[in-house]
């Protein structure tokens, strides 16, 4: 099979009954073939590069005390298991446009031909948010509540000497955590395009979906810091704000075509 037939969007039926339901297994299967070549890749990847993933994720912990970032390995398999962890986890950040491409091959057979030209930039767009938000987190937010729980564990006279699999696992779920916490604006356009939700709709509803912002920041980021709330819940209330703009864009326009 040729490459072109590969990023190549599923044929449309011309009629609910013209294509099989055998045949739409089939293309289900084959998309979760390529997605699933395409993460053990990068995996791949990801995993001649370990020592590289591991100290980069250790270097919030050596920032805060050198002593604290000699990590206990309890397990056996521990630099086994964990490695893949990390592959798996870093795999899906760099294979996450041709992830998200190969989903819209399959669940978005019927764009328009603008539409289709307009997917690619889409989802390097969303891309670059959640990229955005995994180096806030990294730089900002991940330190700031290492050091939290460091302190607090001191403060009741415990040593805090963390396990790898508690550490890893814990970074890895806060970081892509808060990454996929800036993928709000491509949800809600998503919902506005396939009309879901519109604009009065999200201007109406502005004051819960800021309170519902800082719950979801509050769970996210379990310090107490104020600044570290408002740096987690601004950032997705000024998101929610330019999605409301966007929405309003695309309804004016869809509203002049039917015109």
């Amino acid at each position: 099979m040729v490459l072109r037939d590969i990023f190549k969007f599923r044929e449309l039926p011309e009629s609910e009954t013209s294509k099989p339901f055998l045949e739409h297994l089939e293309d289900l299967r084959w998309t979760i073939v390529k997605m699933a070549i395409t993460l053990v890749a990068a995996m791949t990847v990801c995993l001649a590069f370990r020592s590289i993933l591991v100290r980069v994720l250790q270097a919030p912990l050596h920032q805060i005390d050198p002593q604290v970032g000699a990590l206990r390995a309890l397990g056996i398999t521990d630099s086994l298991v964990i490695s893949f962890h990390l592959a798996f986890y870093a795999g899906i950040v760099i294979s996450f446009p041709l992830l998200l491409f190969f989903l819209a091959e399959f669940v978005l057979p019927a764009l328009t031909a603008i539409e289709k030209r307009l997917l690619l930039p889409a989802i390097f767009v969303s891309f670059g948010l959640f990229l955005f938000g995994v180096l806030v987190c990294y730089f900002w937010l991940l330190p700031k509540t290492i050091l939290f729980f460091f302190r607090d564990t001191q403060s009741i006279g415990w040593a805090p000497t963390w396990t790898v699999q508690q550490y890893y696992s814990f970074v890895t779920r806060f970081v892509i955590g808060f990454g996929l916490a800036f993928e709000l604006p491509v949800v809600v356009l998503a919902l506005v395009r396939f009309g879901l939700i519109t604009y009065r709709f999200m201007a109406r509803t502005r004051p819960y979906a800021i309170v519902l912002i800082f719950v979801a920041a509050v769970i996210i980021t379990p310090t107490p810091d104020v600044l570290t709330l408002i740096a987690m819940g601004l950032p997705m209330c000024l998101l929610y704000e330019s999605c409301i703009w966007i929405a309003w864009v695309m309804e004016r326009r869809k509203s002049i075509k039917s015109a």
